[in-house]
């Protein structure tokens, strides 16, 4: 399950360079990778799904394994996220965007990375009480805005100002989908 931390922090952080520097073949890289994920996710599954039904499990235990089962959809659906905006990156949307958008992704890839990092960690910890995402969340819905009015104000086309609209809807949903992997992992331990 961590390795699935792991990789979406990493798929993040891999389509944002992809994206801002034109790199399509790291791009692709990301965009395969999100195969491994989903493999992955369903190997796990797979797995708690055995044991449930292999074991007579108490309800302390039953509850993690049903955690478990909550929290993949989170790292599965986090990682397509990080493939979208790699197939923004295929299509070479960054080097049309605005110095200052570019710039705003960039921030907005930090931050959720960042919060990627502080779920791994409580994850690792199995302790999510002392993880606060609320500031880094919201910060990332004021990016998110910003980019949007830079995007409509600059004289990008229409379908540059499109993909780059997702591009910042994908950072935001990440902030989001971190923000529930805290809340599930603080009821693992409830």
């Amino acid at each position: 399950m961590l390795n699935l931390f792991g990789q979406v922090r990493e798929a993040i952080a891999r389509a944002t360079w992809a994206l801002l520097n034109g790199d399509l073949e790291l791009g692709q890289t990301v965009v395969d990778g999100d195969q491994d994920v989903d493999e992955l996710t369903a190997e796990l599954e797979l797995q708690i799904w055995s044991r449930i039904e292999a074991d007579d499990l108490d309800p302390v235990a039953l509850r993690q394994l049903v955690g478990l089962l909550l929290i993949l959809p989170e790292l599965e659906r986090s990682a397509d996220l990080a493939e979208h905006i790699a197939q923004r990156a295929l299509s070479n949307v960054g080097p049309d965007m605005t110095p200052l958008a570019r710039g705003i992704v960039q921030r907005m890839s930090e931050v959720a990375a960042e919060m990627w990092q502080s779920v791994a960690a409580a994850y690792i910890a199995k302790d999510a009480g002392g993880i606060e995402l609320q500031e880094a969340d919201e910060e990332l819905d004021i990016l998110h805005d910003r980019l949007t009015t830079e995007i409509g104000k600059s004289e990008t086309s229409t379908a540059v100002a499109a993909q780059v609209t997702l591009i910042a809807r994908f950072y935001e949903r990440l902030g989001d989908h971190a923000v529930n992997l805290s809340r599930r992992i603080a009821a693992l331990q409830g």
